[in-house]
């Protein structure tokens, strides 16, 4: 059986190959590393386009360079734009976009908590792509900025991330 690194709050364990990992998701085993006696070790020639791109983006960006961006769906209708990125500290993952719909200046809009896996970052246009229609989103749940929920809560974010049919990031 083999093995994959899984890490559990700030420690590792090892578990069986179903697991996913953040190292397994940012590498591509047929790519970017090879086994040998045991020991990982990288292909230096196999990834290099992804460290090719000129400054930031689209892999590694600054988080303030994404608020403001529009959010579209997959019929081109603006849904709203992101105001927040929120992390989860403990595992350094991107948690949520926060987007912002309706209202004049901040003042009458509603937010909404959108996991990162259910949004695309379009370069091309500079905006986000996610695959809700406008009639869904008036049904996702969503707060105003007064009165945040509390995102730390498992069945909340099981919820949303229900609701978007998105992975939820902890897994």
């Amino acid at each position: 059986m083999a093995n994959q690194r899984t890490t559990t709050g700030r420690g590792t364990t090892t578990r069986g190959s179903d697991d996913v990992t953040r190292d397994s998701m940012m590498q591509d085993d047929a790519t970017a590393s090879t086994r040998a006696k045991g020991t990982r070790q990288r292909n230096k020639n196999a990834d290099n386009d992804y460290w090719t791109s000129e400054g930031p983006g689209p892999k590694v960006m600054a988080a303030d360079t994404l608020q403001g961006d529009p959010v579209y769906n997959e019929a081109d209708e603006k849904l709203g734009e992101i105001t927040d990125i929120m992390i989860d500290v403990p595992t350094g993952r991107v948690a949520y976009a926060v987007m912002s719909v309706g209202g004049v200046l901040g003042v009458g809009d509603k937010l909404f908590a959108i996991p990162w896996q259910a949004l695309k970052l379009d370069t091309e246009n500079k905006c986000f792509r996610m695959n809700v229609s406008k009639d869904r989103l008036e049904e996702a749940p969503g707060f105003d900025k007064d009165h945040w929920p509390t995102m730390a809560d498992q069945q909340w974010a099981q919820d949303v991330h229900d609701f978007y049919e998105a992975r939820p990031y902890w897994y």
